[in-house]
């Protein structure tokens, strides 16, 4: 019982193939994010970088930071944020400095070319804002609904690493 009601338990078996689902279709709208950049950047005529690279120009924005703490924020993989980041700093997107603190950590950020790019992908989800709702199909408290279930599922990743469950 919780909060005074009885709770039903859950049909393992349908509960299950919902799981896979939405694990198949997280990994598939990911993929398709990184599909609109690139198709957006080609449109554009930008191609010295990728939809990663491009995303990634993006989550940086204004800010000043380590590759650690992209890592951190969960967008990247290790090797994939340090390779993508070495890339942009020879492409000149990237700004690296040494840490004034700790000489080991570099910190970067964006160029005018870098802050263009970010632009780019900030027009591009504006644009989708405007239509998200007539053509999707998609409503605000749709996209509050997932915002919580996602968030539900990412702490439940998280403990499973943390506790080892």
């Amino acid at each position: 019982m919780i909060g005074g009601t009885p709770q039903q338990e859950p049909d393992l078996g349908e509960l299950k193939v919902s799981y896979l689902k939405a694990l198949d279709l997280i990994e598939r709208l990911h993929r398709q994010l990184l599909d609109v950049i690139k198709d957006d950047l080609e449109r554009s005529g930008q191609t010295d970088i990728n939809a990663v690279q491009a995303l990634l120009l993006f989550n940086i924005g204004d800010s000043e930071l380590t590759a650690g703490e992209l890592r951190s924020r969960g967008h990247y993989l290790g090797s994939n944020v340090s390779y993508n980041l070495k890339k942009l700093v020879e492409a000149d997107y990237i700004f690296h400095k040494r840490s004034e603190s700790d000489r080991r950590s570099v910190r970067v950020s964006l160029t005018p070319q870098g802050r263009d790019v970010c632009d780019r992908i900030a027009a591009l989800y504006e644009r989708h804002t405007k239509s998200i709702s007539e053509i999707g199909g998609v409503t605000s408290d749709d996209l509050e609904t997932i915002i919580v279930t996602l968030g539900r599922l990412e702490r439940f990743w998280t403990d499973q690493v943390r506790y080892r469950l």
